[in-house]
This record gives structure tokens, C-alpha cells and sequence, in this order.
């Protein structure tokens, strides 16, 4: 157990920035458990404990600052759950290749919406009967994501959000962890069921992510974004780079 302690300080690294980006940490975590040699169900699996255990320490320190759209996020949260379910499954079923190129396929559309969401926020929320149609296709397909990749949605859902429900950047990475909720319990349940996850090394991510909630949650009220969004980025596409180079090699 002492040779998998690391696990506890990605997992705070990956909860401080999924928090204040509204992402989820496993955007960060499963790379590195990629580039270590975890199979893909293995990773996703493990990683949706961090997801969900830095959603509840965001969600708990958003509410104080009452910054979650909370009917939104209730209704695209249950909305994402059967997609999970369904992610879960087909996670078994995909070759560590296909997974590689996929997921670094995410990481680059991930990358492109931190480096330009300043420049696509509305003023208006919109909730109509086509937006909340078109929300009831993103979220099952959030879901989907979500535990295929064990990433949690939130790169569906914050734009979903900012671009055709009209929230703010500050108003929908907040209620964005609290949609993750449900979408990473759902999924971290049906992985569960399933029997893919290591559950002494998912706590120990878990740990380290329920603090970093909490921190990146206090450091979003001020910080800078900028360079900090510009840094993940970089780092984002370098980590799709690796994962299209390892798709290529053949299996031993």
C-alpha cells in the first residue's frame, strides 16, 4: 500500500484543477494512470472514486458561495445517469489502443474549450424546449463519456451550459460538479458492480481529490485563470501526443 501513497497527491492535484475548471480531476488522472500502465477499464473505473469524491468537496463549498444553478444541474445530472450505466459496459469491451486514441482525442477538444470558454459566454440563460431536448441528447451522451473514460462529463457539460443554456463560466463549472455527482456515483456503482475497480488504490485517489475540492473551490474566487488555463492546456495536448504515440505500439 505504501508504493501506491502517489496516488494520494495526483489525486489532490487533479481535484484542485477539476474543481476550479468545472472538468472533474480525471481529466488529469487517467493520462497519468494510462502512461503507467493501468488498462483503460482499470483507469476509468478508478478514477470516476476521485471524480466523485471532488465533486462532493466542491459541491459542499459552492453551495456556501451560492454559485450552483441547482434545477439545471438536478435535471441534466439524473438526465446523464443511464448513459453512465451503459459506459461502464462498453469500457470492458475496448481495446487499450481504441482507448488511447479516443480519450486523447477528448483531451484535445478539452483542451480547446479551457483555452478559449472566455470568449463563448452568454448573458441570457436558456431554458427552452429545444435547448432542454438538445440537453436531454448531451447528457445521456455526458454520461456515456463519463464512464468510458472515467473523466466524469464535465467537458460536455460546461459547455453544454455556457454555450446554449447562457450560464457564466462562474455559474456552470460550479453546478457542473455538482451534475458530476450523480454522473461519477452512477457510473463508479455500475464499474463497481462489474468488478473493475482497485478500491484500495481508487480511496487513496479519492483522499487526495476530496481535499483539492476543497482548495480549488477557495482558489477559484480569486485566481487568475489565464495562466493557469494556458498551463493544462499545454499540458493536455503534450498527454494526447504520448497517448497517439503508445496507440501506435504493438501489444506484447
Amino acid at each position: 500500500m505504501f508504493e501506491q501513497l502517489w496516488l494520494v497527491p495526483l489525486g489532490f492535484a487533479a481535484g484542485v484543477l477539476g474543481s476550479i475548471l468545472g472538468l472533474g480531476g480525471g481529466i488529469i488522472v487517467v493520462p497519468v494512470l494510462t502512461f503507467f500502465g493501468y488498462s483503460p477499464t482499470l483507469a476509468a473505473s478508478t478514477s470516476l472514486f476521485a471524480a466523485f469524491s471532488n465533486a462532493v468537496a466542491s459541491t459542499i463549498s459552492y453551495t456556501r458561495q451560492k454559485r450552483i444553478q441547482f434545477s439545471i444541474g438536478l435535471k441534466l445530472g439524473l438526465l446523464s445517469i443511464p448513459g453512465t450505466i451503459l459506459g461502464a459496459y462498453i469500457s470492458s469491451e475496448i481495446t487499450p489502443s481504441l482507448f488511447k486514441i479516443l480519450f486523447g482525442l477528448v483531451l484535445i477538444v478539452s483542451a480547446i474549450y479551457i483555452f478559449i470558454n472566455r470568449k463563448i459566454e452568454s448573458k441570457q440563460h436558456n431554458q427552452s424546449k429545444q435547448v432542454m431536448l438538445f440537453a436531454v441528447g448531451a447528457s445521456f451522451f455526458a454520461g456515456i463519456i463519463s464512464s468510458l473514460f472515467g473523466i466524469g462529463g464535465g467537458i460536455v457539460f460546461v459547455p453544454l451550459m455556457v454555450i446554449v443554456m447562457g450560464l457564466s463560466m462562474k455559474e456552470a463549472a460550479p453546478t457542473s460538479q455538482f451534475i458530476l455527482l450523480f454522473a461519477s456515483a452512477a457510473g463508479l456503482a455500475a464499474h463497481s458492480a462489474l468488478g473493475h475497480p482497485d478500491f484500495i488504490q481508487a480511496l487513496l485517489l479519492a483522499a487526495g481529490a476530496f481535499a483539492g475540492g476543497f482548495v480549488g473551490a477557495r482558489l477559484s474566487v480569486d485566481i487568475k485563470e489565464k495562466r493557469l488555463k494556458i498551463l493544462v492546456s499545454i499540458v493536455m495536448v503534450a498527454a494526447s501526443i504520448k497517448l497517439f504515440i503508445d496507440s501506435l505500439e504493438p501489444p506484447f
